[in-house]
Order: structure tokens, then sequence, then C-alpha cells
């Protein structure tokens, strides 16, 4: 089996590197294994990997700030993060997807739950390939596909990678109501474990960043969410 894809590994835990390797080469994927949070950022700038699989807890530069800045960099932004950590509380799922990462598995976590969750990230990102890439315009905001871009009234907005897919979701289903969990499944497919907090936390953080437009995603009080018709 041949996948022809790159992963990046980001883990301190020589052993645990070596199990997730062993098991990514199995699958056919080529794999690049470093330590130091500092090495996985310059690894991830200068490979440019289909995914990274990142450590939160890391020597030098944690796990969070290695995912910062990879959201930050033009040449990085859009490659898919999955973030693993013994930290499972729901503060920690939280700040991770916050940060831009398309998946958060804890520790200790089976090779085939990981390598589960590496094929769903990739069926993800395919499938974002082959959908309509034109801006939504909507009562002053543009909301661009292709750059992972929200313009308001021209002025571009800063979101995470998360923000701008519930955005984008809801804004293209105007009128439709969603519970948080079809919002999960939409926008990070099936079987993704995450809590209702975790949602609402991003619908939160999403309507303040819209301001006088934070009244178009509304509360459907028992239900979920939609965005205003």
């Amino acid at each position: 089996m041949i996948n022809k894809k790159t992963i990046l590994v980001v883990e301190d835990e020589e052993d645990l590197r070596d199990i997730i390797i062993y098991n990514l080469e199995r699958e056919g994927y080529k794999t690049v294994g470093v330590e130091t949070g500092e090495q996985g950022l310059e690894q991830a700038i200068a490979l440019k990997p289909d995914l990274i699989i990142l450590d939160l807890m890391l020597p030098g530069m944690s796990g969070m700030d290695v995912c910062r800045h990879i959201r930050q960099n033009t040449n990085t932004q859009v490659i898919p993060v999955i973030m693993v950590s013994a930290k499972g509380e729901e503060i920690d799922i939280v700040s991770g997807l916050e940060l831009g990462a398309d998946d958060y598995v804890t520790k200790p976590f089976s090779p085939r739950i990981l390598l589960a969750r590496v094929r769903s990230v990739f069926r993800r990102s395919k499938q974002v390939e082959v959908v309509d890439v034109s801006p939504l315009k909507i009562e002053g905001l543009t909301i661009d596909t292709k750059k992972y871009q929200l313009s308001i009234d021209d002025d571009p907005i800063d979101l995470t990678k998360s923000e701008f897919g519930i955005l984008h979701f809801l804004a293209s289903h105007r009128g439709w109501v969603f519970t948080r969990y079809q919002i999960v499944d939409a926008i990070r497919g099936d079987k993704y474990v995450v809590t209702e907090r975790a949602i609402d936390v991003q619908i939160a953080g999403l309507r303040k960043k819209l301001g006088i437009h934070a009244d178009l995603i509304e509360t459907v009080r028992g239900v979920g969410y939609r965005f205003k018709e």
C-alpha cells in the first residue's frame, strides 16, 4: 500500500514516537519524526507535510505554541494537525481546537484509533477540495474558502480554522437549524469526540469577532444554532 502522503510526528517520548511511526509506515505513509517543538516547527515549514501529529507537552516550545505558529504562517496554515496529549480535560480540548487543531486524541490511545483519525482527517481534506469554493457574500460579510478568510466590509477578520469552518457551514445553509453535534460532524467528520461546551465556546468567540453582525448566528433554544435567513 502506497499512500504517498508525508506525516510529521512531533513527540518527545521516543518509544511512543517509534510506535506511531511504525504503524504509519505499515499503512504506507512516509514519516518524519522529531522530538522538540522547535524541530517540529522547522520541519513543518521546510517539508510542508500532508499532516502533523503534534504532542501537546514538548520540551522547549510547547505543542500549543507550535500549532499557533503553524496557523499564523501562510505556508503552513492549511496543514491538518492532530494534537495528542495526556491532558484530556474539556478546557485542554477546547484550547487545542481554538488554536486550529483538526483533531485531539488523548493518551493513552491505541495505534488503530490514531490511524482511524488520520484517515478521517485525510477524507475530510479530500472532501474540502471538491466543494464549491466561491466566496459567500452576506450582509457585508465575505467568506472566502480559498483563503480561509472572513472579511467584514472589506476588513479582514482573524478566525481560527474551527471558527471559520462553523461560520462557513452555517452560512452555507441559511435558515437551517443544526445541533451542536451536527456542526461537529460537518466540520470535522463523524465520531469526533468533543463536548457540547466546546461548540458553545467556538460560537461565542465567533460572535465576538463578528461584532455588529453577531446576531446573524442565532441560538435555537434546546436544539442548537442557525444562520439567520
